[in-house]
């Protein structure tokens, strides 16, 4: 694979969880995308840390946490008890961004920040050389199957373009509308780190549907 498939469990069916996990497990995939979301950052609630306490207890696939809340700074160290190999957080919330990063450097966990659409590469700039992966959302994050937001190619291109010109050790993940036909774009951009769900769960061979990921672009 030249891509590495983050499968983001939003899209899952949670009737039948571990089933869900063990697909994942089988597919090819090298991650498992777990979005956090408290209804205040985003207009959306989703799942908690007691569920990926139990993911974690039932795989040893690395756990990619997107944290779409308030205040990060007060959940770091519950997030990594919990499990998180990759904890990211979004710029746009009010927690002190450089204290975050700070804070996940501490647990061991590596460090992800996350760009809404309508902010620019820019402001991420000063924390380039402190973070790990750089997650460029590609619909506005709370909701999973929106579609993908073809204009965000040229972020990810721009930053693409400053991880070279810095010589710089930073993966770029895109989240958001990704399927096989968009994952191309993403990845012609500069993405290294697919995340998707519904196009994964809703497909009926998830093993071709990560591999179609895996190898676009």
């Amino acid at each position: 694979m030249n891509n590495i498939v983050s499968v983001s469990v939003l899209s899952a069916d949670f009737m039948h969880l571990q089933e869900e996990i063990e697909k994942i497990e089988k597919s090819g995939a090298q991650m498992i995308h777990f979005d956090v979301m408290d209804g205040v950052f985003v207009n959306n609630i989703s799942f908690g840390f007691p569920v990926l306490d139990t993911i974690n207890k039932h795989t040893d696939m690395c756990l990619d946490v997107h944290l779409m809340i308030t205040d990060p700074l007060k959940y770091i160290d519950r997030c990594k008890k919990s499990g998180a190999d990759i904890i990211t957080f979004h710029i746009e919330s009010v927690s002190d961004t450089q204290a975050v990063i700070d804070a996940i450097k501490k647990t061991g966990a590596k460090i992800g920040l996350s760009l809404k659409p309508g902010t620019p590469f820019e402001d991420a700039i000063p924390f380039m050389d402190k973070i790990d992966m750089l997650l460029i959302m590609t619909v506005e994050p709370g909701f999973g199957g929106q579609s993908f937001i073809a204009d965000m190619t040229d972020k990810i291109c721009t930053a693409k373009k400053y991880i070279k010109n810095n010589n710089l050790k930073v993966d770029i993940q895109v989240d958001g509308g990704i399927n096989a036909e968009t994952a191309g774009l993403a990845a012609e951009a500069g993405a290294d780190i697919l995340v998707a769900g519904s196009y994964i769960f809703k497909s009926s061979d998830i093993n071709k549907a990560v591999n179609l990921l895996g190898f676009a672009g």
